[in-house]
């Protein structure tokens, strides 16, 4: 929809972009200010809210027979609507203004209808003015002030928008009437009359024929007549992407609009390599250029104070060269490992893509609200494949294939609290700064009041579980806007548990998510080694051995399936051959000449030494020596080296962010996760507590010496509570208040990923019947 200036392209403008609508006050309104209700008028009768329209008891009609009078009655064509003293009919032009707002959209009725919650409503075909129609290079440069160009687009908003009356008319008509090009400010009709010569497909930026108006539209009869011109003249067709069978380019695979397939046929679709840069997408730490207005809050006139955006003046760069940064194959394959780097193309993800760009899209054109629920653990590539589709989509919309959007990314790690994400959207939406508690205002009136032109919004919720509040109203309000009928929101949560919806949320939330869920699977050692051989295309000198990637793949597989531990792996085993290389070229640089010649048979030609030392290459023992050391860093050294109760502690708090699916829980949460793991390892019907008086005979692989150690029923040691202020001395976990009572909030400071891998092979771990 080409009403509303889109907001992830404004970076590239250096003020503040005009109203795209017709500047409009409220004082202009011809309704009035009662509130009165409207009334439909049929054909060849009085409006429905006439006594003599409707039969009643008084008039002595029965029940029967007065329901089949009123079904009559009501089956009649309604040809117009009225309110107070206000009336207008099919095929009048009308100006539509939404609540709140200073600009208002003209329209040509096209259809009266009730909507879907019995709100009295009318179908428009809009007028477009030149700054809707946004690409200055095929833009129109003869435009007049006060010219409106008729458009193909057709859009349903409430009786309630309308604003009053508008008059069209031709060039020659217009200037006729009004000699000085101006309507004067004393006549009624200032401000409603306007010129249309042309027709324009916004979308496009493609113009028809010039026409007089009073030749091409008469009444309501010319209407479709009219459409038909209009989309024939600006020849609004949207490319149609080719369906690629298996074998054939993928270049346009992605324009799968399917969703009835199965799997295998899914399979077919092929993420498609990147065409345009990701950058173009509105981040929430992107900069908007331009002063921001003042909007007003309707219900109470106050004025808002909207933020200034922050000035910081630039620090001098350092540019390098490409040949500085890529000199040599090691520093190619480190470049392209790093998890930081954006492939051209999502290996393995390829049903994923198709089923996220298939519900994009058909919401997109539809003008529809969604929610889609996205699961998986850490380093499936969820985020990476919304990424992937929206840009994509973006492509789809500079190529005219789709209609413009708005992308606003919310990361809950990256805000301090989740109610930041309300100024986030709004600045958003509208490119003004304003606190969260007036976002939220502005957004519930912006999404509960019908807004004609008004652009699909996508907003991607990454880090769900850290959005989540005591009482639940941030998620409650971004599932709830969605299903409103003029709010047309997409929301994408992404999360990395599969039922954080049932186990976190209450049911009024939960239920707003809906049925649309897609769960990203781990990788398996076969998908890893696709991902790392995919990214060690291009690099000279082949200096890494296939048999090294799948030992890595295999490895992060058998743990977690995370694709971002395997390339850092994958990665550190690069610098560790580097390293290596550099360390033969030296010794041979500085080899003594009498030692080389030791080395050389009689004839002059070397020796060739059989020797085990590294070679320069990355081999299956670079993998292995790069997995010691992300497996012996400082920081898993010492949680190896933590006393049981710690240990013990640990691996109760990361349970019990499994089991729930929220990165914090209470102190006393953890402790009953605790006590439910050592009465399943004790297999008795009373929960037992921790430990204080462990035998230290039970040799570490002794694992039955070892249960009868830990479930020995002792008082809960007073030692645990100085365990977790401990831990959060160390900087392990985060406790509030640091002080261990029931209530405190407690969270993992460290990955959980560094814990389980700590504690993977600890014997008295494993005691408990403890997976991690």
């Amino acid at each position: 929809m080409p009403g509303l200036v889109r907001r992830r392209r404004a970076s590239s403008s250096s003020s503040e972009s005009p109203p795209p609508g017709i500047s409009r006050e409220d004082s202009d309104d011809e309704l009035g200010t009662d509130d009165l209700p409207w009334e439909w008028i049929y054909e060849n009768d009085e409006p429905d809210g006439e006594s003599e329209a409707k039969p009643t008891e008084e008039n002595g009609i029965g029940p029967r027979k007065r329901k089949r009078a009123a079904a009559q009655h009501y089956n009649k064509k309604i040809i117009g609507a009225r309110m107070g003293g206000f009336e207008c009919a099919l095929g009048d032009t009308v100006l539509l203004k939404a609540e709140g707002s200073h600009e208002a959209w003209a329209g040509i009725v096209h259809e009266f209808l009730d909507d879907e919650e019995g709100e009295k409503a009318a179908s428009f075909m809009w007028f477009s003015s030149e700054k809707e129609i946004r690409n200055s290079e095929k833009k129109r440069k003869d435009f007049l002030e006060n010219e409106l160009y008729i458009t193909p687009t057709f859009d349903i908003n409430a009786l309630t928008t309308i604003n009053g009356k508008a008059q069209i008319m031709s060039h020659s008509k217009y200037f006729a009437k009004y000699p000085s090009g101006k309507v004067p400010r004393k006549l009624p009709e200032y401000g409603k009359v306007f010129i249309c010569r042309r027709g324009c497909q916004t979308r496009t930026c493609t113009y028809t024929d010039e026409f007089v108006w009073e030749d091409v539209y008469r009444g309501i009869d010319d209407l479709d007549t009219l459409k038909t011109m209009i989309q024939r003249g600006t020849k609004a067709t949207r490319r149609k992407a080719k369906v690629v069978e298996k074998g054939e380019s993928p270049e346009r695979e992605y324009k799968h609009t399917g969703g009835d397939e199965d799997e295998d046929d899914l399979a077919k679709f092929r993420t498609p390599s990147k065409r345009t840069k990701f950058r173009d997408a509105v981040t929430p730490g992107s900069r908007r250029k331009g002063a921001a207005s003042k909007p007003v809050t309707p219900s109470s006139h106050r004025k808002i104070m909207v933020k200034k955006h922050l000035e910081f003046t630039p620090l001098a760069t350092r540019v390098l060269s490409p040949m500085h940064l890529q000199a040599s194959p090691y520093q190619v394959a480190r470049t392209q490992l790093h998890v930081a780097s954006v492939p051209t193309s999502l290996p393995c993800r390829e049903s994923e893509f198709s089923l996220v760009y298939s519900h994009l899209e058909a919401a997109i054109t539809d003008g529809t609200g969604t929610c889609i629920y996205i699961s998986g653990t850490p380093g499936t590539g969820k985020t990476a494949t919304v990424r992937e589709v929206v840009s994509h989509l973006d492509a789809a919309v500079r190529a005219d294939e789709l209609d413009d959007f708005i992308f606003v990314e919310i990361n809950g790690m990256k805000i301090t609290d989740p109610h930041q994400s309300y100024a986030l959207l709004w600045e958003a939406l509208k490119g003004q700064r304003v606190s969260p508690a007036q976002a939220l205002d502005l957004l519930e009136r912006e999404f509960s009041h019908p807004s004609p032109r008004r652009v699909p919004c996508v907003v991607l919720m990454d880090e769900l579980d850290q959005l989540v509040t005591k009482n639940q109203g941030v998620m409650y309000n971004f599932f709830n806007w969605p299903g409103l009928r003029h709010s047309r929101l997409i929301v994408l949560a992404v999360a990395n548990t599969m039922d954080l919806p049932e186990r976190t949320l209450s049911n009024k939330i939960s239920s707003r998510l809906g049925l649309t869920r897609i769960t990203f699977p781990g990788y398996n050692h076969e998908q890893l080694m696709r991902i790392v051989q995919s990214r060690l295309e291009g690099v000279p000198g082949n200096i890494v051995d296939a048999d090294a990637v799948q030992f890595a793949a295999r490895k992060v597989a058998a743990v977690s399936g995370d694709a971002r531990r395997a390339l850092d792996i994958c990665r550190r085993a690069v610098e560790l051959a580097e390293a290596d290389a550099k360390a033969i070229e030296a010794s041979t640089v500085t080899a003594t000449p009498s030692k080389r010649a030791k080395e050389t048979h009689s004839n002059n030609t070397p020796v060739k030494k059989k020797t085990k030392g590294p070679s320069g290459r990355v081999t299956i023992e670079t993998v292995r020596r790069a997995i010691a050391e992300a497996t012996s860093n400082p920081l898993q050294l010492y949680l190896r080296s933590l006393p049981f109760a710690s240990r013990l502690l640990l691996t109760s708090l990361v349970m019990r962010t499994q089991r729930t699916g929220l990165a914090e829980s209470t102190y006393g949460d953890v402790l009953e996760e605790m006590q439910r793991t050592l009465k399943m390892a004790a297999g008795e019907s009373r929960p037992l507590t921790l430990l204080v008086d462990r035998r230290q005979g039970a040799a570490d692989g002794d694992l039955v010496k070892a249960k009868q150690d830990v479930t020995m029923r002792l008082p809960r040691p007073a030692g645990l509570s100085m365990a977790a202020v401990d831990l959060t001395g160390a900087g392990i976990i985060n406790l509030e208040g640091l002080k261990a009572e029931r209530p405190s909030k407690v969270r993992l400071a460290v990955g959980d990923e560094e814990v389980r891998l700590a504690f993977r092979d600890d014997p008295e771990i494993k005691a408990l019947g403890v997976v991690l």
